[in-house]
Formats: structure tokens, C-alpha cells, sequence
């Protein structure tokens, strides 16, 4: 039989060479043993190299679609059982679309135009030019994990040695790591709470049950639970403060239970009023606090690095457990923020960044009395980059959300947070990402299709 291909642009020539015959012999066109034309007949017929012919032979024999004898040439091979082909259609590029015009007001945003690009690519350069190409430890650069533990003590008051500090690329990989660590336990989880880590509970298909939220911060559960997930230092998304009372109450809570708390601390940061909160973990004496920290708040989101202060009894079953696993962060990453860190540009950077979200949600607060009215009750606005924005009566979420986005303003629901009675009168507005101006555009826009009148 004579091979018929008319070619195109979109692949090699010798990948669509080893297509048509591919094809021919698993739809038996071309039957078992029939012997292909030479090199060099395929080769003139088709108006090719005998190297692109070549390439193609020897990529159907090295997947046994055909076989040579010895100064014979080649032959189809025999497939014994029945398989329609079908080609995949060739990889087509998405038309790049613009930047969509509005403005953002999506909670956990940051301001990545105030980023010290410069500061941070000299130190990135040095990295590359001494680095030796090899993975960074499991547990992340001994550099950055000795910058992390004198960070936490300075700025969060919480003592802790590096070999308690464990590196990952997220919040939501670290507690998918504790979770499987404990086994796949019980969980209780804030009620309302931060969303991404009920999907990951709910995609362990784990027992979660919801704790409630009182001016006090998270109740110590009713129900028996192995882990607790709580925000202290700022309640997600509620922005309440967790009482020293409270605090002690679940550390006592967890002794007599056996159980152990993860202490979210997400975004503290950056409080508005006063020394940023104390972290939970400082407290414990008893070794029943795993602490969670990021640096997609006061770095960029991009970087995806976060960490996991392990409780000291427990490094050592931790080690074990995680002992076949690599590092899934960049090492030229952290060695660069470890540097960052070590060269005091990252507390510049966050005091830096203090003042300017402190500025910015002065600025919200300001826009929403101005524009809004008194009707619209502002909450959580002590610290972080976001507040809860209770709704006058006759307008409710979805409707508020929905209004929002048809004038170019995006926001988010609060009502996603709750996993029982959902309300339906507040909504988020983050104010890390637009800048003052589009921050008073953005309510003043607000204000026309939310009070039309």
C-alpha cells in the first residue's frame, strides 16, 4: 500500500509520518507483517529527508508498532487486540486576552506596586550566580528557617528553635500535610472561617466540625476534635481578636483533651492600632500549637512560600513521616528571601507597608461614610486587609455583589465563609490591591448602584 499524507505546519514532518502509519496499523488498513516501504522510497515518494523518514521508523519501533529484519527492512507488528485512533487535536494558544478594567476589591490582595523589585532582584541575581543547582532539604534552606525563628521571636514574641520551622509552597499544602500527619483526624474549624481550609478538610472527606465565633474569637468545641483551626491574632474573616481569657481556656482545652490547636496567623502583621497581637504559640507550655505563617501578605502571593512552626515533642515523628518527601519550593527562592530577611529589607518592608494599608483603609472607611452613609456598618477593621461590610436593610448580598460587578467593581461574599446559617446582608472588601484613588472610585461607584436613588 502506498502511505498518503498531505502535510502541514503544525508538526514535525517525521511526527506526521509516524501518525499515518501508526494509524494505518491500529484501524488494520495496513495489515500485520505487511512490509513499509525503504527509507529512501518513503523518502523520495513523500519528497522528505531519509532522516525524517528514519526518525519516524525509529519512533514506531521503540513503541513496537513495528519491527525490522535484517537486510529485509521493516514490518508492521501484529496488535492483537482492537484499538480505534483517534488524533488529538495540536495545541492551540489562548488569544491573550486584556487586563480586565475595574476595581479590585477581592480580599487577600496586596499591593504589589509598592514591592522593592530592585532590592529583591539584585539579591536574586547573587543567588543565581552561586547556586549550585542542587534541591533545597525537604524541610526548606537552614538559612531561611534560621531567619524565620529569629523573625517570630522578635516580631511575634514566639520562641522557637529553626529545626521546629518546616517550609512549604502554601497554606493549603502545609494542612493537607498536618492533616494526613494526624491521620486524617476529627477537625473543628472556626465558624465562620477562611474557606480554603474547609476545602481541604472536605477534600480529605474529614469530620469537621464548626466551632463558633463569639466577640471573644473561637469557643472551645463541644465536640471531640484532634485539631482545631483557629485565627487568633485576627479572626478570619470576622476580624475579632481572640481574648487572653479565650486563649488560655482552649490551651487548657487541648492539654485535657490530648487534642492540638493550628493557630492561623494569616495577616497580623499589619494592626492598625498598637503592637501587632501576640501569637497563641507564645503561650504554650505544653507543646499543643502548630503555628502557620506566610509571606504571601507581607511579600507577594507569587512567591508562594509559607512555614510551620512544629510543636518540639513532635519534630521528630514529623521528620519520619515526611522523611521520602522533597521540597516543593523554589531554592533560589528562599535562599533570596532569607537574604531579604537577613539584610533588614523585609522589616522595612513591612513597616513600610503598615502605613501604607493603614492609610488605605482610612481611606475606605472614610469613602463608605462619605458615599454609603450610616446605614452601612463597618466591622473587623482593626487589622489585616479587608473588613466585613454589614448591608442596610433591602439590599442583600448577592444582589449587592451582583450590582458591583455589572459597574466593574469586584468583591466577595461573606456568606462563603459560613458553613451552617449563612448570612445575607454583609459582604468583603479587600483594600490591599487598588490604590487610594481607585479605592474612592470604586465605593463612590458603589454608592450609585447600591443607593440608585
Amino acid at each position: 500500500m502506498e502511505l498518503q499524507i498531505i502535510f502541514t505546519d503544525e508538526r514535525p514532518k517525521y511526527i506526521q509520518i509516524y501518525q499515518a502509519i501508526l494509524k494505518s496499523i491500529l484501524e488494520k488498513s495496513m495489515p500485520p507483517h505487511h512490509k513499509l516501504p525503504s527509507k529512501r522510497n518513503l523518502a523520495q515518494q513523500l519528497n522528505v529527508s531519509i532522516m525524517t523518514v528514519q526518525l519516524a521508523y525509529e519512533q514506531l519501533q521503540s513503541e513496537g508498532y513495528i519491527y525490522s529484519v535484517e537486510r529485509q527492512g521493516y514490518f508492521a507488528s501484529a496488535m492483537e487486540e482492537d484499538w480505534q485512533y483517534a488524533e488529538k487535536p495540536s495545541v492551540q494558544p489562548k488569544e491573550s486576552v486584556g487586563k480586565e478594567i475595574g476595581i479590585n476589591f477581592k480580599n487577600g490582595q496586596v499591593d504589589a506596586g509598592a514591592f522593592p523589585y530592585k532590592q529583591w532582584l539584585r539579591l536574586y541575581k547573587k543567588q543565581l550566580q552561586v547556586l549550585d543547582g542542587a534541591n533545597a532539604p525537604w524541610q526548606g534552606e537552614d538559612a531561611l528557617r534560621v531567619q524565620i525563628a529569629y523573625y517570630l521571636q522578635q516580631a511575634r514574641g514566639l520562641e522557637c528553635q529553626p529545626e521546629q520551622i518546616y517550609v512549604f509552597s502554601g497554606f493549603q499544602q502545609q494542612l493537607l500535610n498536618l492533616c494526613l500527619f494526624f491521620k486524617r483526624p476529627a477537625v473543628g474549624m472556626e465558624e465562620p472561617g477562611f474557606m480554603r481550609a474547609r476545602s481541604v478538610f472536605e477534600q480529605l472527606q474529614l469530620n469537621c466540625s464548626p466551632v463558633p465565633v463569639d466577640g471573644e474569637g473561637c469557643s472551645v468545641p463541644d465536640e471531640t476534635v484532634k485539631l482545631l483551626y483557629t485565627t487568633p491574632a485576627h479572626q478570619y474573616p470576622t476580624g475579632v481578636i481572640m481574648s487572653a481569657s479565650r486563649r488560655m481556656q482552649l490551651l487548657n482545652w487541648a492539654s485535657q483533651q490530648g487534642s492540638y490547636i493550628l493557630e492561623d496567623d494569616y495577616d497580623s502583621e499589619f494592626r492598625y492600632a498598637g503592637a501587632p497581637i501576640a501569637t497563641l504559640s507564645h503561650l504554650d507550655h505544653r507543646d499543643c500549637v502548630f503555628y502557620f505563617g506566610t509571606f504571601s501578605k507581607t511579600l507577594l502571593p507569587s512567591l508562594r512560600i509559607s512555614y510551620m512552626v512544629v510543636p518540639a515533642s513532635l519534630t521528630d515523628d514529623f521528620e519520619e513521616f515526611n522523611a521520602f518527601q522533597k521540597s516543593t519550593v523554589s531554592r533560589i527562592d528562599q535562599l533570596a528571601v532569607s537574604r531579604f530577611m537577613e539584610e533588614g529589607f523585609y522589616a522595612k518592608h513591612i513597616a513600610k507597608m503598615r502605613t501604607l494599608y493603614r492609610a488605605k483603609r482610612n481611606c475606605l472607611i472614610h469613602c463608605i461614610t462619605e458615599y454609603l452613609g450610616e446605614e452601612f456598618k463597618v466591622k473587623g477593621d482593626s487589622a489585616g486587609l479587608h473588613i466585613i461590610l454589614g448591608l442596610p436593610e433591602g439590599l442583600e448580598e448577592s444582589d449587592a455583589v451582583e450590582r458591583a460587578k455589572e459597574a466593574g467593581v469586584m468583591l466577595d461574599r461573606a456568606s462563603t465563609m459560613y458553613q451552617l446559617e449563612k448570612p445575607r446582608n454583609h459582604i468583603m472588601i479587600g483594600y490591599g490591591a487598588p490604590s487610594m484613588d481607585e479605592i474612592s472610585f470604586g465605593v463612590e461607584m458603589l454608592a450609585r448602584v447600591w443607593n440608585p436613588s
